[in-house]
This record gives C-alpha cells, sequence and structure tokens, in this order.
C-alpha cells in the first residue's frame, strides 16, 4: 500500500499526514485565532496546548532532539520540550520558527540573534545549547529546559517578605545588564519571561525568551497589539514611552531599566501601576498616549486605590497594609519611580545601576534615587550602624534617628497652635523647626569631629551629655526643647543610664503639661516614658500612677482600641508585674495583644513584643507549657521584622532559655543563651543592664548543671553591672546577691550564703521575684530552717508591712 505524503502546517510547521491537512493548516490552527500568537518562551505553554481537550500530533525529531511535547506556539513558531540523548541525556527547550515565516531576511536575523544568545553565560538566563536547521530548512536552536514559574506567582505563592522579593529581584536586574553588555535588548521584560526555579534548596531566577522581538523585528507574545496601522513591540503593561513612540529611532537598553521598574513596582505593590483592564480596553493611539504621557502613581498611592485587596496583597507579604505602606514610603518608591522615568535620560543608567540602588536600601544606606537630604542621609547613616560594636554608636544611632521623630512632632504642634494660618505660612514654620533640628544635632556631633573635640574616642554619654548642655539655646521654643529632652532622656534610657534619664523626662513633662495642658497626648507620652524610666529603676508606686493616668488621656483621646492604648496597657502591666500582683497584669497583658494583633496585624514587632510580655508572665505563674510557644512566636517575628542581631532577638532567647532551664531542658538553653550575650554586648555594649541579666541566667543553668565554679564569676560579673547601672537597692541588683548566695549555700558554705541574703532579701519583698525565690525555690530548701534565716525574712516583711499600711493612710 502507498503511504500516505507528509506535508508541514504552514503555522506551527508540526509534521501530520498530508490528508489531515487543509489550506496549508492543522486542525487546531485552523481553530486558532487568525491574529498571530505568540512565540513563547521555553516554560510557558499556551492555553491551546494545555486544552485537555486537544491532542497535538508531533513530529518524531528535528534534528538530534527526539520531541517529546508541544509547550507553546504562535503565528512564528513554536516551543517543544525535547531530549537531548547524545553525548549527554537532557530535557530541553526547542524552538523552531515556522513555514511562512522562513524569509531570507528573518532567517538572517534569527541566525544572528542566536549567535548572540549562544554568546551569554549567566546563571539567571536561560542557556543557549546548540542551534541548526530542520529538514525543511527552518532554522531552530535549543535552550536550557526551565522548570519553574513566573516570578509574580512564586513570590505571592511562598509569601515572600518585601525584603525577600527585592533579593530574588537583583540577580534578574544582572542578568539583564549582562545582557546589555552582548549587545543584546530584551524588549519585554514582563513577569511570563523572568521565571524561578528552585535549585538547591534556593530560588533562582531565571529570564528567557531572549532577544527573539529584536531579532525578527515582529512582536511574539500573544499580547501584541496589532493594527491597521502597525504594531507595538512589546507588552503594553511593561512598555517603556519610547517603545510606544514608534518612531525610526530605535529604542537602547534604558527601555529594559523601565520594564524592570514596572516588573519591580508588580513586586512590592501587587499590581501593575496602570490597570491593565483599563489599558487593554482603550484604543491603539490611547494606549500609546496613557503609556507616553500619563505618569504612574507612587506605589503607596497605588495601594491605597486598591481598597480590600491591598489587605491580601499585604497578606501574601507577612504583613499588615500599614507596614507595607511604610516599607514602601521613601527609598523604594524613589528607586522605583526613577526607573519608571518618561524621560530616558533620567532613568538608571543601567541595570547594575537599579541593582545597586536596591542592595544600597536593604543596607539601610543612602540610595542614588533620592534627593540630595542632609537628613535623609543622617538617618539612613543612623539606621546602617544601630547594631554597632560599640554602645557609642549603638547610641548615636538612636539620637540621629530621632531626626524624624522631631520634625513630625513639630509639623503637629504647628498644625494645632496655627490652624487659622495659611497653608504656606504652616509650611515655613515646619521648615524652620526642622532646619533647628538639624542645627542643633550637628553641633551635638562637634565632641566627635577629630578637628573640634574627642575624634572617635569620645563616648555615647559624652555625646549625648555635650547634647543636654546644648539645650539651652533652644529655650525660646520650649516645645521643641520638650521634644529634643524626651529623645535624649530615651537615650540614656536605652543605654541602661536610667538616673541620667530621668531629670530630660520629667523637664519635658514639665514643659509639655504647662503649655499644651494636662490632657494632651504629647503629654500621656511623657507621662508613659517616665513611668517606665521609674519601673526601671524600682520606683514601682510613683511609676503605677504615672501609667495609669497616660492610659486614661489616651484612651479619652484615641479611644479604646488604638496602638498608643495597647502600649499603654503594656507598660502598666509590666509594673504591676514587678510589683508581684500577677493577677492584675494579666489581663491588662492580654488586651493589649488582642489590640496590637487587631490593629497592626500578626507580624508586626510591637506584637511580638506583647507576646513576649504574656509568656513571661506565664513563666512567672508556672505555665511554662502556655508560656514556650509564646517565646517563640515572638522570636519568630522578631528575627523575621527586625534582623537576626537585634537587641530585642536577644530578649526572646534569653526567656525561651530560661523556661528551657525551668523545665530541665539545660543542653538546648546553654546555646540560646550564649547567643543572647553576644548579641546584646555586640549592640548594646558590656555594661548594660540587659547582658547582666543574660549573665544572670546562664550562672542559674550552670548552677543546675553543677557548675559552680562557672557560675560564680558570671553572677558577680552581673552583680557588678548592675549595682553600677542601677544601684544596691534595686531589686534586680539584688536579684544577683540572693543567686551567689545560693551558689555560696550549694558550696556548702551557709555562712556566706546568710551574708548574701541578708543583704538581698530587704529588696526583693514586695516584688514579683519574692515568693518564688523565698517560699518555692528549692536550692534554699534547706536554709529555709535556719532561724538567721526566718530572722531576717520575718524582720523584712514586718517592715514592708509596715511601710504598706502608711502608704494606705
Amino acid at each position: 500500500m502507498e503511504q500516505p505524503s507528509t506535508a508541514y502546517c504552514q503555522r506551527c510547521g508540526c509534521k501530520l499526514p498530508e490528508s489531515s491537512h487543509r489550506d496549508g493548516l492543522c486542525q487546531k490552527c485552523r481553530s486558532a485565532s487568525t491574529v498571530d500568537g505568540p512565540l513563547l518562551a521555553a516554560d510557558e505553554a499556551s492555553t491551546r496546548s494545555s486544552d485537555p481537550g486537544f491532542s497535538p500530533v508531533l513530529p518524531d525529531r528535528i534534528g538530534p532532539y527526539k520531541i517529546l511535547e508541544l509547550l507553546g506556539e504562535g503565528g512564528m513558531g513554536a516551543v517543544y520540550l525535547a531530549e537531548q540523548e547524545e553525548p549527554i541525556r537532557r530535557k530541553v527547550a526547542l524552538k523552531v520558527i515556522k513555514l511562512g515565516m522562513d524569509t531570507q531576511e528573518v532567517i538572517a536575523r534569527f541566525e544572528s540573534e542566536r549567535q548572540a544568545l549562544a554568546m551569554m553565560n549567566h546563571p539567571n538566563i536561560a542557556q543557549v545549547h546548540d542551534a541548526g536547521t530542520t529538514e525543511r530548512g527552518a532554522p531552530y536552536f535549543v535552550m536550557e529546559h526551565v522548570a519553574g514559574i513566573r516570578i509574580t506567582d512564586y513570590c505571592d505563592k511562598h509569601r515572600l517578605s518585601t525584603r525577600e522579593r527585592l533579593e530574588i529581584f537583583i540577580p534578574v536586574c544582572q542578568a539583564i545588564q549582562h545582557a546589555h553588555q552582548k549587545g543584546i535588548i530584551h524588549r519585554d521584560i514582563t513577569p511570563s519571561n523572568v521565571l524561578v526555579t528552585v535549585q538547591d534548596g534556593k530560588p533562582v531566577p531565571k529570564i528567557i525568551d531572549f532577544g527573539v522581538a529584536k531579532a525578527t523585528n515582529q512582536r511574539l507574545t500573544e499580547k501584541t497589539v496589532f493594527t491597521q496601522q502597525g504594531y507595538l513591540i512589546g507588552t503594553p503593561e511593561y512598555m517603556s514611552p519610547e517603545q510606544a513612540e514608534m518612531t525610526r529611532l530605535d529604542v537602547d537598553t534604558t527601555t529594559d531599566i523601565y520594564s524592570l521598574g514596572v516588573l519591580l513596582y508588580q513586586l512590592l505593590v501587587g499590581a501593575l501601576p496602570f490597570d491593565a483592564g483599563t489599558l487593554r480596553r482603550a484604543g491603539y493611539d490611547e494606549i500609546r498616549r496613557m503609556i507616553r504621557e500619563e505618569e504612574p502613581p507612587k506605589p503607596t498611592t497605588r495601594l491605597s486605590s486598591l481598597g480590600k485587596l491591598a489587605k491580601e496583597i499585604a497578606e501574601r507579604r507577612r504583613t499588615d497594609v500599614a507596614s507595607l505602606t511604610k516599607d514602601l514610603r521613601g527609598d523604594l518608591e524613589w528607586v522605583t519611580m526613577k526607573a519608571m522615568e518618561k524621560d530616558r535620560t533620567r532613568r538608571y543608567a543601567s541595570s547594575s545601576e537599579l541593582a545597586a540602588d536596591i542592595e544600597r536600601h536593604l543596607k539601610s544606606e543612602p540610595v542614588a534615587a533620592c534627593p540630595p537630604s542632609s537628613t535623609y542621609r543622617l538617618r539612613k547613616f543612623v539606621r546602617r550602624h544601630r547594631m554597632g560594636v560599640s554602645i557609642a554608636a549603638a547610641s548615636v544611632v538612636v539620637l540621629i534617628a530621632f531626626v524624624v521623630t522631631t520634625v513630625v512632632q513639630a509639623q503637629r504642634i504647628v498644625r494645632e497652635r496655627d490652624r487659622a494660618n495659611q497653608e504656606r505660612e504652616r509650611a515655613n514654620q515646619e521648615t524652620d523647626q526642622a532646619k533647628k533640628t538639624l542645627a542643633f544635632l550637628t553641633g551635638t556631633f562637634e565632641v566627635a569631629n577629630p578637628r573640634k573635640g574627642k575624634g572617635p574616642s569620645a563616648t555615647a554619654k559624652e555625646i549625648i551629655d555635650g547634647a543636654m548642655m546644648k539645650l539651652d539655646a533652644t529655650k525660646g521654643q520650649p516645645l521643641l526643647q520638650a521634644s529634643l529632652l524626651m529623645t535624649l532622656s530615651e537615650i540614656y534610657d536605652e543605654m541602661g543610664l536610667y538616673d541620667a534619664a530621668e531629670p530630660p523626662a520629667k523637664s519635658a513633662l514639665g514643659i509639655r503639661e504647662e503649655l499644651l495642658g494636662p490632657n494632651h497626648l504629647d503629654v500621656a507620652t511623657s507621662l508613659n516614658n517616665l513611668a517606665n524610666i521609674w519601673r526601671k529603676q524600682g520606683k514601682l508606686a510613683e511609676a503605677v500612677s504615672l501609667a495609669k493616668r497616660s492610659l486614661e488621656l489616651r484612651e479619652k483621646a484615641l479611644g479604646p482600641n488604638h496602638p498608643d492604648v495597647a502600649t499603654s496597657l503594656n507598660n502598666l502591666a509590666i509594673i504591676r508585674w514587678r510589683q508581684g500582683k500577677l493577677a492584675e497584669a494579666g489581663p491588662l497583658l492580654k488586651r493589649s495583644l488582642e489590640l496590637r494583633e487587631k490593629a497592626l496585624g500578626p507580624n508586626h514587632p510591637d506584637v511580638a513584643t506583647s507576646l513576649n510580655n504574656l509568656a513571661t508572665l506565664y513563666a512567672d505563674q508556672g505555665k511554662l507549657a502556655e508560656a514556650e510557644p509564646l517565646y517563640k512566636r515572638s522570636l519568630e517575628t522578631w528575627e523575621r521584622t527586625l534582623g537576626p542581631n537585634h537587641p530585642d532577638v536577644a530578649t526572646s532567647l534569653n526567656n525561651l532559655a530560661s523556661i528551657y532551664v525551668d523545665q530541665g531542658k539545660l543542653a538546648e538553653a546553654e546555646p540560646l543563651l550564649k547567643r543572647s550575650l553576644e548579641i546584646r554586648e555586640k549592640a548594646l555594649g558590656p555594661n548594660h543592664p540587659d547582658v547582666a541579666m543574660t549573665l544572670n541566667n546562664m550562672a542559674d543553668l550552670y548552677s543546675d548543671r553543677g557548675k559552680l565554679a562557672e557560675a560564680e564569676p558570671l553572677l558577680k560579673r552581673s552583680l557588678e553591672i548592675k549595682e553600677k547601672a542601677l544601684g544596691p537597692n534595686h531589686p534586680d541588683s539584688a536579684l544577683a546577691l540572693y543567686n551567689l548566695g545560693v551558689v555560696a549555700l550549694k558550696r556548702g558554705n551557709r555562712s556566706e550564703a546568710l551574708g548574701y541574703m541578708r543583704r538581698a532579701i530587704p529588696h526583693l519583698v514586695g516584688t514579683s521575684y519574692w515568693k518564688t525565690l523565698v517560699e518555692e525555690d528549692s536550692d534554699i530548701a534547706t536554709l529555709r530552717s535556719d532561724p538567721e534565716f526566718r530572722r531576717i525574712v520575718t524582720v523584712v516583711e514586718k517592715n514592708a508591712a509596715a511601710n504598706d499600711g502608711s502608704e494606705k493612710k
């Protein structure tokens, strides 16, 4: 029997029996749209080829490659999944030009382009392996088969944070830079052409479909817009203004910078600058006009316009809308909008410059896209050195970061005081305040200037003390002076210098009460801050009064569900806890946590603070099984939002280790305590009270293990730090003395143990430590029967009861 002759479909090039062809087209191509489709990327199958009701008949082989399936096809060509059998066996993607498109000009351009593609060698570009011609003379080339998904889909599927999205975007920019250096302009950078695959457990972006449009002088994606006048080369949503211009002048590499900017915008915001539906419904000329003339909204503006969808977008980035808006404002808006400048001369000169600016943002360095602002650069310097190797660097960070807070407060004060004034006058006053604030800060750092002061040898305390001395210059502007006093007090507080923090906090409170009235929100802030200082000094009765008043003011002015109310609840709860009133502290902490989760979202650092504090309360109540998951969640949130070396992370590590010690999990506790100590010493300095806390807990661990010789020096160092920072009568100093007494008792030195206890117990009564240590601590069980010990306890408790009675009267 005579074998049927074969022919090739003029659209897709598939080889089928001639009897199944009609008019030079296969059945599939006859049913397709009359508008030419794309030559699809190696891993993006067309809708038609994935239709379960369609089973194409494939060519058996193209050159030495065995054809496995059709990945995608279009009017200009087809992409097949193929198998190379020799000299190595691997799966590849094979692109082939279709019949009817193989004119001499197209083939020449295709040959030139595939040679250029073969020259590229970058880990984030799909590699070209081979090239050749089919038996009918159509050119093809063989490239790496990328088993991945669109970059936007990958980021959303895995709920990558903003930082993680930026990290995965940087190699995309570097790959485009590599292509530009080889003379290749992509001209269609879209999520469909940037796939993410997983290699060695890590996501790797791969750019595909390089240069085909440029080689054939046609747009070969399904999104090409054709009209009778001509066609647009590129995808409208990602197209640069010069691409939309369609002049005879060819585009340059900055057209890819524009498209990268749009892709970055989409990764950050979860939406395109221009709504795709609106753009597609517009006529041909209107599409071109919008691309050329309409300015895209800033990322924060676009996010705010998305309504309920914004919450879903934020959740895909493991955050809430308010936090995402804060992340986008500033650096990321400047970088994105610079890349998308209408005027190509104002964009980044290269994609490597775009990548470098993103890296600078991730390192908290000034980005090139920002306005030339000294305030901005000063603030970025602080953020970059927040985890400095000395206490001076850490405190300087806090001081300079104050610039932003002060400016905002100055703006609010001006608005409240001059509400009836014209907008121009108000802006002038705000600018004047900001300039004076900057002048104050500039003068503050003269002590660290080698030509004017001590230079690098200046300590943080000397810098802050110098700032305090300069405050007289602001007496003519008392509200500005109050803001500066409040911030300098906070710096002393963070340094653990609580006695130094108290006077400026008191002065700021007095100024604000006099000028703003007793019910102003700034007064509530000062009350809250002074209450925290008094709590750390051990002045718990005084602290309670201020904390209650702060809470009352905030609830009245802001309503019961505001995040600032949650802060006051949290701080009042800590004071009550330190007083040993756990039954009162618990409901306050739970309400604070509830408010913060509702207002800020579950992944906010303040939520982690509430989780940590509630866990600590549970631990003190002996509810270790309830405390442990809260500590773990707090640790995870702080590490993700603040970074692995933040002092708050050290707090979680310290606290989690403490309950491990209580549970007898000593081997699990030790590495956590060591990491906590390392972070705190590096971030806060060796003499900070928080360092003493971790030293105390490490000593407790060694004591439980019987390593008394290792525990004792840690406790003595802890005591030295606490007595210097807090004073000898502070409960935390007394706790170190008590623990030294426990170690002495374990060594068999009863008299030495009683000596430590005699000094410690008077300052522990009435605190959260008292009942647990003196009545329940198994380490001193043998000491409770000692007459001298009982006498000490009895005298102290009688004195405490007498003092409590006199206070009530």
